[in-house]
């Protein structure tokens, strides 16, 4: 585990030579799809600021999902789903301190409220809160793309998202343990809303394979590339593994966005990041087929990406 100490973190940061997670400004005009790549690529994992979400209903929903918590187990269940990933997953031996709801569709909030009998004031909450973060996943994959050179709306309307809520139980046994282990996520980017009061993010740096912390930043989100990001980017970006870690006895919330991929069509490489020097590594791969795979297979920190390489390397 990576000492929190702040003398021996900064001296860990000059051996590695490297300032740490970058936090990116999304009203930066130039640059700005360059800077979001290169994130991608180095670390992949940064921190936004000015993503346009207003910190009070960002307060909100995390206060929504506080209460959903809340409800009686017999209610909570009735979100219950067999796919992976999917629906209420509750306190078990296997992750005896977290608890997760996932509205599996972010296009059928009305049906997980209907469920648990969510209040009209809380699915509003919730509907303002899905279009202003989907909004903004919008913005950052236009950014991706001018990245690139191309144009155009990556995570269109015909993406397939799924909005996750965590509550992690910590108490004095959890100190020092997983709340979340180590994994890598199965979409192209996750748009993470982090507890403001209880740290434990931490990823595994690309250069040095230490755990490096993300610490909550106030005013920001957390993004990071899972395996359909690598996958779609011809193997630059790094989909990388993270775990949530217990540092002390005080309950932690998340909100994710999780961006796996359009319905219709298959994820492949553009045109443009495929040359004789990075020749194509992945076939094409249907985003729910991937996702089965990848449980099915219990390759759960980014192995399962090599199960459709082309051979190409």
């Amino acid at each position: 585990m990576l000492p929190q100490n702040s003398e021996t973190y900064s001296y860990h940061l000059l051996v590695m030579g490297r300032e740490g997670v970058p936090v990116i400004d999304m009203q930066k005009v130039e640059g700005l799809g360059e800077e979001i790549v290169k994130a991608c690529e180095e670390w992949g994992c940064f921190r936004i600021v000015n993503h346009g979400i207003p910190p009070e209903l960002m307060a909100e929903m995390k206060a929504v999902a506080a209460s959903l918590f809340d409800l009686p187990e017999e209610i909570k269940r009735r979100t219950v789903d067999t796919g992976p990933g999917k629906g209420y997953v509750g306190r078990n031996k296997v992750s005896p301190f977290y608890e997760g709801f996932s509205i599996d569709e972010v296009s059928s909030t009305d049906e997980f409220c209907d469920r648990l009998d969510v209040s009209s004031h809380q699915r509003e909450i919730m509907h303002r809160y899905i279009k202003a973060i989907r909004d903004f996943a919008g913005l950052l994959g236009r950014k991706l793309m001018e990245g690139i050179g191309l144009a155009g709306d990556l995570f269109d309307d015909g993406w397939f998202c799924q909005l996750r809520m965590n509550k992690y139980h910590y108490c004095p046994e959890s100190v020092g343990l997983t709340g979340a282990g180590l994994h890598a996520d199965p979409s192209f980017l996750t748009i993470l809303q982090d507890d403001e009061n209880v740290n434990g993010l931490q990823i595994v740096d690309k250069l040095s394979g230490e755990f490096a912390p993300v610490d909550y930043v106030p005013g920001t989100l957390v993004v990071n590339v899972g395996d359909i990001g690598k996958i779609w980017s011809n193997g630059r970006y790094y989909n990388v593994k993270h775990r949530i870690w217990c540092f002390e006895p005080k309950t932690r919330y998340s909100i994710g966005l999780f961006l796996f991929g359009p319905t219709d069509k298959k994820i492949v490489a553009p045109s443009n990041l495929v040359d004789s020097e990075h020749p194509r590594l992945f076939v094409p791969i249907d985003a729910e087929e991937y996702r089965h795979v990848r449980y099915s297979t219990e390759l759960r920190t980014g192995g399962a990406v090599d199960l459709f390489r082309t051979n190409a390397e």
